[in-house]
């Protein structure tokens, strides 16, 4: 008979997560997850299989939420081109509101764990892919809508876009001052008008 799960199991994740966030999978220990969540080893292998599991359901549900979050945000945008600009508006709000200068944990993982681990890399590249794809449909909207030119192609924006966004973010760890900020996400939108 299966062992049932005695605890909330979102809210262990959140609590994983933020370990995460703060150390990287490395440097996690099977005891600060401990100490975080409270549970015991057996319950966290019982439940999630590995920390290496754990760390997975931790990206993902990472990456949902704030998918969750820039959609609601983008929904009130008129044309692709304002949703671009609201993609790094975003980044900036959420680059303003990280107190501790954490960075993504999607960027983090990348730059800790893309070339450690398959599955990882596998999940990063996806979410990767499937950002590019979002961002060049968007590109090609707003180039036949002549809000955005045509001196690239939309994957070619799409690929500038993307980088920018990684760089973007992890530029917000070390650059707090809001008008520079402001000034390179104004810089990446001038490249496209």
């Amino acid at each position: 008979m299966p062992k049932v799960e005695t605890f909330n199991r979102d809210l262990v994740v959140e609590q994983v997560t933020s370990v995460f966030h703060d150390k990287g999978f490395n440097a996690t220990s099977m005891q600060d997850i401990v100490d975080a969540t409270g549970l015991n080893r057996s319950s966290i292998y019982n439940s999630f299989g590995s920390k290496h599991n754990l760390f997975l359901e931790c990206l993902k549900t990472y990456k949902d939420k704030f998918g969750t979050i820039l959609s609601e945000e983008l929904g009130v945008a008129t044309n692709p081109l304002e949703s671009i600009k609201m993609i790094f508006e975003f980044y900036l709000k959420e680059i303003n509101k990280d107190e501790q200068d954490k960075g993504c944990f999607l960027v983090n993982c990348t730059s800790e764990m893309a070339n450690q681990d398959d599955a990882i890399s596998r999940f990063l590249c996806k979410n990767q892919n499937d950002t590019l794809q979002f961002l060049e449909d968007l590109v090609a909207q707003g180039q036949q809508s002549n809000l955005i030119n045509q001196k690239k192609t939309a994957k070619e924006y799409a690929l500038y876009l993307y980088s920018n966004m990684q760089g973007f973010r992890m530029t917000g760890i070390l650059i707090s001052n809001k008008t520079e900020l402001e000034s390179i996400k104004n810089t990446i939108i001038q490249t496209l008008i």
